[in-house]
């Protein structure tokens, strides 16, 4: 028989995977971050909202959630999939390249933006200097949840994000020791079960890192040799629950287990084959966590409190974005358009607040009316982290635009490589020309292009090519080479027969479609005109026929024939005087 309990877990399992169906679909079709989605959701159906009709309206009790704590496991299980998925994103050289920025940026932003929310508690607030301080490192902590999701790893903004959250929940553990070493109620011992957490939290560890190292490439190759998806994440979900409990168990803190999990999957053949099997449980396990934050924030309080709410929010939100982003700025860690974005990314609160705070209010700091405030301040924090990363994302553009001339014109070197377009391919180019110490510039017209493309260190500039006059501050007189790699072939074609005219002895090396459009590139004067199509799809048949068991040799000649026929084709089209030079292709062995 079915108890009372089981339905209500079914149902909150129902309103859980139904708000994923439809706001996470809703949501896309209009381009608005999902988080807002899922928070308005634990807002509607949570006991501030339509949960407290659940007397009046009897059939309310199926579509809503009676508080956070019903779904608090499934919360915690998000964050936990979250911290695993970046772990698989990392590898242990990458960490160890990050090291200064986690214990350096990442340990000064956290204690700097905890003194001074700290000592402005002190004076506002009716709070001891132990409750004062211990509210604003709680404060100054930023959602992990939230803002890697946002940034990702990878970027500029992603890498200077994630070193400061790693830090934080490094840190967590001594934050919440040392708040209960303040306790009025202390028995002395605090100390030493803290020096106690942290060496048997080493030795876990090191233990699950060794043994990781040489379990899982056994476990993972008895999963794939019998090539059945669900081993694969039975697997993958062992190891993580493994490993959290494990750090758990001395102490630490589970997301610490799962990152170290990711980090050892990262290090085996298998990790691609992890993420993707693991990735849908990982998103909906994160909206039951968005949800929770949504249901955190209690509608009558905040209508009370308003003023105060917006006050602390907003001073909040000042103080870590600047104490961020002059940290990045003045370090050299970033440029002022990046340390802006991240600045503002990290300035909410975060969930590990909520744990601060309990813990504070339990070692009987802070009071519960006072623990309250500033878990609905927290919740509402949480709820704007994407407006203010976009609000970030805006301002880096901006200060990206105005910098621009001034650091790219007067400095760079009067002769260089122009490359016009920095999609894929110009990104491309731009990193082989930088690997081999040749000057570049590249321009583009799509301002959020160049702005991420600045941000991660390339030389790039806003401009409209199809502007007359808008390449005439480039150098081009002096210029050693430029490159068309926009995909616009008519454009493409207007700009060689402008730039052939006004400078003949120009090298003009063009990205073509296919024989058709390079011919016409080398007709309007282009030096060469490479066609994009071509050597992929050559690669590509060859793999397919070496594969199928012919000859390499054979292969290898069918190859150049189609090559010369290529160069033929548009040799004839262009009514060329000489054969265009498409590289020879390069098969293993040749």
């Amino acid at each position: 028989m079915v108890s009372e309990t089981d339905t209500s877990l079914i149902g909150d399992a129902l309103v859980v995977l139904g708000a994923a169906g439809v706001i996470i679909p809703a949501f896309a079709r209009f381009r608005i971050s999902p988080v807002i989605g899922f928070i308005l959701v634990g807002l509607l159906v949570g006991p501030s909202g339509l949960g407290s009709l659940t007397g009046d309206y009897s059939w309310l009790r199926h579509v809503t959630i009676g508080s956070a704590e019903e779904i608090a496991l499934f919360a915690e299980l998000g964050i936990v999939l979250l911290l695993f998925s970046i772990g698989l994103e990392l590898s242990f050289r990458r960490l160890w390249q990050l090291r200064k920025l986690v214990f350096g940026i990442g340990a000064a932003e956290l204690f700097v933006a905890g003194a001074i929310l700290g000592t402005a508690l002190l004076f506002v607030g009716n709070l001891s200097t132990a409750a004062a301080y211990g509210l604003g490192i709680a404060l100054a902590l930023s959602s992990t949840a939230l803002v890697l999701p946002i940034a990702g790893t990878k970027s500029a903004v992603g890498r200077a994000s994630f070193s400061m959250l790693l830090f934080e929940d490094l840190a967590l553990v001594p934050i919440i020791f040392v708040l209960a070493a303040f306790s009025p109620a202390t028995s002395g011992n605090s100390t030493e079960l803290l020096l106690t957490t942290l060496w048997q939290g080493a030795v876990v560890v090191a233990g699950l890192a060794i043994g990781g190292w040489f379990l899982l490439p056994k476990i993972f190759a008895q999963a794939a040799r019998a090539k059945d998806p669900e081993l694969f994440l039975a697997a993958s979900l062992l190891v993580v629950i493994v490993a959290a409990l494990a750090t758990a168990a001395v102490g630490l803190s589970p997301i610490v287990g799962a990152l170290l999990a990711g980090l050892m999957i990262a290090e085996t053949e298998y990790h691609n084959e992890v993420e993707a099997i693991t990735a849908p449980f990982k998103g909906l396990a994160l909206g039951v966590f968005l949800i929770s934050v949504g249901m955190g924030l209690n509608l009558k309080s905040i209508a009370a409190l308003w003023p105060q709410l917006i006050a602390a929010v907003v001073g909040v939100v000042i103080v870590k974005a600047a104490v961020t982003a002059a940290l990045l700025r003045f370090s050299g860690a970033a440029r002022r358009g990046t340390a802006a974005e991240v600045g503002l990314l990290m300035a909410s609160p975060s969930e590990t607040t909520l744990i601060v705070l309990a813990t504070a209010f339990q070692a009987q700091l802070i009071s519960r009316e006072t623990a309250e405030f500033w878990q609905l301040v927290t919740a509402i924090g949480l709820t704007i982290t994407p407006l203010l990363a976009r609000i970030g994302h805006d301002i880096a553009r901006r200060i990206e635009m105005r910098n621009a001339d001034a650091e790219i014109g007067e400095e760079a070197p009067p002769r260089r490589t122009v490359i016009v377009g920095f999609g894929r391919v110009g990104r491309i180019v731009a990193e082989l020309l930088r690997e081999h110490g040749r000057p570049y510039i590249a321009v583009d017209a799509d301002i959020d292009t160049v702005a991420a493309a600045r941000r991660d260190g390339f030389t790039v500039r806003f401009a409209d090519v199809a502007r007359p006059g808008s390449l005439d501050h480039l150098g081009i007189e002096v210029a050693d080479a430029v490159v068309l790699t926009m995909d616009d072939p008519v454009q493409q074609l207007r700009m060689t027969r402008q730039l052939r005219r006004k400078y003949p002895d120009l090298p003009i090396i063009s990205r073509a479609r296919g024989a058709d459009h390079a011919a016409a590139l080398y007709q309007a004067g282009a030096t060469d005109a490479v066609p994009e199509t071509l050597e992929s799809s050559l690669q590509l048949a060859e793999a397919v026929l070496i594969d199928l068991g012919v000859a390499m040799g054979p292969v290898i000649a069918s190859i150049h024939d189609v090559r010369a026929k290529m160069r033929h084709d548009i040799m004839t089209k262009g009514h060329l005087d000489r054969e265009p030079r498409i590289p020879k292709l390069r098969t293993p062995g040749s």
